[in-house]
C-alpha cells in the first residue's frame, strides 16, 4: 500500500507538472496569435473582418479566437458584428 501511495504521489506532481507546462506553452501560443493579428491588421489599413484574418493567417486550434480575445482585453482592437460579418479594428 505505501509503495502505490509513492507511485500515486509521483504521478500527480508528474501530472501536475505536465498541466502547467502545458499552460505556460498555451499562453505562449495565445500571445504569438496576437502578435500576429495584431501586425495583420497594422499592414491591412488597420482593419480586417473575421473571415479574412481566418483565411491569411494560418492560425490553429482557436489561436485566432483566444488571440483576438487577447487583444481585446488589452483594448487593442474592437469587435463589430455587423450583418453578415464581424469586423475587427485596430484601437
Amino acid at each position: 500500500m505505501l509503495i502505490f501511495m509513492f507511485f500515486w504521489g509521483i504521478m500527480e506532481v508528474v501530472i501536475l507538472f505536465k498541466t502547467e507546462l502545458e499552460v505556460s506553452m498555451l499562453k505562449e501560443q495565445i500571445g504569438q496569435a496576437a502578435g500576429e493579428i495584431y501586425g495583420y491588421l497594422e499592414s491591412n489599413k488597420g482593419t480586417a473582418s473575421l473571415a479574412q484574418l481566418k483565411k491569411k493567417l494560418d492560425l490553429k486550434n482557436n489561436l485566432l479566437e483566444f488571440g483576438l480575445g487577447w487583444l481585446a482585453r488589452e483594448d487593442k482592437i474592437s469587435v463589430v458584428n455587423k450583418a453578415a460579418s464581424v469586423s475587427i479594428t485596430l484601437n
